[in-house]
């Protein structure tokens, strides 16, 4: 069996032919190092539980998509965007996550029956981390075949 691995992997290399994307990592956060700047952008993924019922496998997944906010020196001009770039960051990792969700939605990764069941709910967050990072967290539900065997 290793449902766990493969999907893993098939999300690992959906994120990571993102251009957007320049690094993908798994488990707990606190085990990267957020202020090393040449990981950004960063898809981050959590696999927060799994449900197995008799013919299928149910993983709670959290995918982070995120990037380093970059400040101006200059004088900011414009109230509503600012003197960053921070409405660009979350366009572009929103953009990361949209993608891997049609592609389980929908795409190549639905009919290699890794499949999300029902809607998708992505947050935003700035300033979340030491470094300004900004971004998304995309929590969503995976369904895989369990070809575990009873003999």
């Amino acid at each position: 069996m290793t449902g766990f691995y493969d999907l893993t992997e098939k999300m690992k290399s959906t994120l990571i032919a993102e251009p957007f994307v320049n690094t993908v990592s798994y488990g707990s956060l606190d085990d990267i190092d957020l202020n090393k700047q040449t990981i950004f952008p960063l898809s981050h993924i959590i696999v927060n539980n799994c449900t197995v019922a008799s013919n299928l496998l149910r993983f709670n997944i959290s995918v982070l998509a995120m990037d380093v906010v970059d400040e101006s020196k200059l004088e900011t001009t414009d109230d509503f965007i600012g003197n960053d770039n921070e409405q660009d960051v979350l366009n572009t990792q929103l953009a990361v996550l949209n993608r891997l969700i049609a592609l389980l939605q929908r795409g190549t990764l639905y009919t290699d029956k890794y499949q999300v069941e029902g809607e998708v709910n992505c947050e935003p967050f700035v300033d979340r981390f030491e470094n300004k990072l900004a971004g998304w967290v995309a929590t969503f539900d995976v369904l895989i075949q369990n070809d575990m065997t009873v003999c």
